[in-house]
């Protein structure tokens, strides 16, 4: 009896240990995922000035419709180089 009372209170702690060492791993994950969210925000805000800083620069040598266009397929050639990217890496 001794011996099943000795057990289970081994098993408990290491439950009690692990349980510790999961919630400090998901509390790393979830600042992680936190930052990258930020960051994947600030990244999208920058292309964005990226873009119109073209776009501004553009319209000083063509019209504005054709500013437009040439940075409507700059932003297509760049997702199609992501998406590239991302497929090749999910490979």
């Amino acid at each position: 009896m001794k011996a099943i009372a000795d057990f289970i209170i081994a098993l408990l702690d290491l439950l009690e240990a692990e349980g510790r060492t999961l919630r400090r791993a998901v509390m790393r994950v979830g600042w992680g995922l936190a930052l990258l969210l930020v960051a994947s925000v600030l990244a999208l805000a920058s292309a964005g000035f990226f873009l119109v800083g073209i776009y501004l620069h553009l319209v000083s040598q063509f019209s504005p419709l054709v500013a437009a266009l040439l940075v409507s397929l700059l932003t297509l050639m760049l997702a199609l180089v992501i998406a590239g990217i991302a497929h090749w890496r999910t490979r």
